[in-house]
């Protein structure tokens, strides 16, 4: 991607963000002061272990049972910072995972003087079985190749438009993983390329609404974030907006193609635009998969 292009999409998403901001404080207007005060200092740092277990047909024998965890869209720097992220690598090693699965959005919009301990915090966080990521939208503002080096640099497998084989009880399954859909050039096909038809897949795609390609390519399982969850929801209306790519499918889990794609859609961890959660509580997902 040249560089005017980048400044074009980064102009188009900021004001694409804006827009959102400007629905999210409608929401948060019509919250009571109380409401208002539990959601600004409470909700965003209460952190819920969301515990799925999910029945995957063509999940090989030596899987069944396996321990995912999945965290998405820390947005440090925007009200998260250093000392939270090396407090959540040891809520993530408290649960002990066979894999993890970071689903984009590192940071808000740079890395900034912290970069070194983000690393470090990062590296503290242990899976016996491999760590692995893709980039959210957000990454792609200030580089995401800056971005995407600090995930390496603490052991993640990053995956753009690629994917790793991860190999346990005497099977193997893969892990793929796209570019984001808003900001890069997602490629489904070229990170499945060397899966078997007979081979299970699991795939890391920011965007949730990624989903309705993924359905059409040899994908069983695909992991997302980006959504917040909606950040804000309203009792009996839900979530009062998403972003773009975010509007489909929005929180939790779904079944899509006659069963033939089931997607999980992650809260995220951070806050953007507003630093507020209300109804929507910062999530950690763990993922038992078992042989249906």
């Amino acid at each position: 991607m040249d560089l005017s292009t980048r400044k074009a999409k980064r102009k188009l998403s900021r004001r694409t963000f804006l827009k959102k901001a400007a629905l999210t404080a409608a929401g948060i207007i019509a919250l009571p002061p109380t409401a208002y005060g539990y959601a600004r200092y409470a909700e965003r740092r209460w952190l819920e272990v969301n515990k799925v277990t999910l029945s995957l047909p063509r999940l090989p024998q030596g899987m069944d049972g396996i321990r995912i965890v999945q965290f998405s869209d820390v947005h440090l720097g925007f009200h998260y910072d250093t000392d939270e992220l090396f407090r959540l690598a040891e809520t993530i090693n408290g649960l002990q995972p066979d894999i993890i699965c970071f689903t984009g959005d590192l940071v808000d919009y740079e890395i900034g003087k912290d970069g070194v301990r983000y690393a470090e915090a990062l590296a503290n966080m242990k899976a016996a079985l491999g760590k692995f990521s893709v980039l959210g939208n957000h990454d792609y503002f200030n580089e995401s190749a800056e971005v995407a080096g600090l995930l390496t640099e603490g052991g993640f497998r990053m995956l753009r438009n690629d994917l790793a084989a991860v190999q346990h009880g005497g099977s193997t399954m893969w892990i793929a993983g796209v570019e984001d859909m808003w900001m890069g050039k997602p490629d489904v096909k070229e990170a499945t390329r060397l899966a078997k038809p007979k081979d299970f897949v699991m795939l890391l795609a920011h965007c949730p609404d990624f989903a309705d390609v993924a359905v059409d390519h040899q994908v069983d399982l695909q992991l997302s974030g980006h959504t917040h969850g909606g950040q804000v929801r309203i009792p009996l209306l839900g979530h009062v907006v998403t972003p773009k790519y975010g509007k489909k499918y929005v929180i939790g889990g779904y079944t899509i193609g006659d069963h033939k794609l089931q997607l999980y859609v992650n809260r995220g961890i951070g806050v953007s635009q507003h630093p507020i959660r209300f109804l929507c509580r910062p999530e950690l997902t763990v993922l038992t998969l078992r042989q249906a």
